[in-house]
C-alpha cells in the first residue's frame, strides 16, 4: 500500500501545485472583476432600468389589461356559460346517457349474459381438451428433460468456467484497480491541499515584496513629504489667500448694500478701541451723550 502511495502523492503534487497556483489567481481575478465592475455595471444597466419598466409601465399596463379582459371577457363568458352553454350541455348530456343506456348497454348487457358466455364456456372446453392436454403432455415428456439436459451442459461449459474467472481473475485486478484510484483519489486531495498551501505562502510573499517595493515608500513619501508640504501650503498660502478673499468679498458685499439701500446706522464698533456703555454710578458718557443726574431713584427730596 505504501509503495503504491508514495509514488502516487508525489506525482500528483509536482502536476496540481502549478494548476493550483492558477486556479487561485484566476479566481482572485474573477472576484475582483465582479465586485469591481460586473456587478455595478449589472445593477445600472439591467435591474434597475428593468424594475423602473416594471414599477412605471408593465405594472400599470398589466392592471388595464386585466381590468379590460374581465369586463369584455370574463363577464361576457360566464354569462354564456350559466345561462346558455351549461343548460344545453345539460340537456344533451342526459339525452346521451339515455341513448347509451338503452342503446347499448342494455343490449350488451343481455348478449353478454345469453350468448357470449355460454359460447365462451364451449371453446374454452374444446380449447382444453383439443390443446392444452397435448401441449402439458409435451412440456412434461419432451421439453422439460431436453431443458435440463441444455441447463446442465451450459453450467457445465459456460457457468463454471466464468464464475472461475471472474474469482480468480477479474475480482483480484478489480480490487488492484481500486486500491489504486482510491490512493490517486486521496494523492489528488493531500496534493490540492497542499498546493493551497503553496499557493498562500506564494501569494503572501508577493504581497509582502509589494508592499516592501511600493507601499513602504509610499508611505513614507506621504508622511514625509506630501503631509509637510501641504501643511505649509495650506498654512502659507492658502489661508491668507482665503482670508483676503474673504475680506474682499465683504468689503464688496458692504459697498455693493450701500449703494443699493443707502447708508444704514453705523456699527458699533466692539473692540479694544470701543467705548464701555454707562453704568450705574459711573462718570464716564458715550460720546456726544449728556450726563444723567447723579440721583438715586429711591432718594426723596
Amino acid at each position: 500500500m505504501a509503495a503504491v502511495r508514495l509514488p502516487v502523492r508525489i506525482v500528483v503534487l509536482v502536476v496540481v501545485v502549478p494548476v493550483r497556483m492558477a486556479w487561485d489567481a484566476l479566481a482572485l481575478c474573477a472576484r475582483t472583476l465582479h465586485r469591481a465592475v460586473l456587478r455595478p455595471l449589472g445593477r445600472l444597466l439591467v435591474v434597475i432600468p428593468l424594475t423602473w419598466l416594471w414599477r412605471h409601465v408593465l405594472t400599470p399596463l398589466g392592471r388595464g389589461l386585466a381590468w379590460l379582459v374581465e369586463y369584455l371577457l370574463v363577464v361576457p363568458l360566464v354569462w354564456l356559460w350559466r345561462r346558455v352553454l351549461e343548460p344545453v350541455g345539460l340537456g344533451v348530456a342526459r339525452f346521451l346517457t339515455a341513448l347509451v343506456r338503452y342503446g347499448l348497454v342494455v343490449p350488451a348487457r343481455w348478449a353478454w349474459r345469453w350468448l357470449l358466455t355460454p359460447l365462451g364456456r364451449g371453446v374454452a372446453w374444446l380449447v382444453g381438451y383439443l390443446v392444452v392436454v397435448p401441449v402439458r403432455w409435451v412440456w412434461h415428456w419432451v421439453l422439460a428433460p431436453v431443458g435440463r439436459g441444455v441447463a446442465w451442459l451450459l453450467r457445465a461449459l459456460v457457468v463454471l468456467p466464468l464464475g472461475a474467472l471472474w474469482r480468480w481473475g477479474l475480482v483480484p485486478l478489480g480490487r488492484g484497480l481500486a486500491v489504486l484510484g482510491r490512493e490517486t483519489a486521496a494523492a489528488f486531495a493531500v496534493a490540492w491541499r497542499v498546493a493551497g498551501y503553496v499557493s498562500r505562502a506564494v501569494g503572501r510573499a508577493l504581497r509582502w515584496a509589494a508592499w516592501q517595493a511600493v507601499g513602504r515608500p509610499a508611505r513614507w513619501f506621504y508622511r514625509g513629504v506630501c503631509t509637510p508640504v501641504g501643511h505649509f501650503v495650506r498654512d502659507a498660502v492658502w489661508r491668507p489667500v482665503r482670508d483676503t478673499a474673504r475680506a474682499a468679498l465683504a468689503s464688496a458685499r458692504d459697498t455693493v448694500r450701500r449703494a443699493l439701500f443707502g447708508a444704514g446706522p453705523v456699527p458699533r464698533p466692539v473692540g479694544k478701541g470701543a467705548v464701555p456703555a454707562r453704568t450705574l454710578g459711573s462718570t464716564t458718557n458715550a460720546p456726544g451723550a449728556a450726563p444723567a443726574p447723579e440721583v438715586s431713584p429711591h432718594r426723596r427730596g
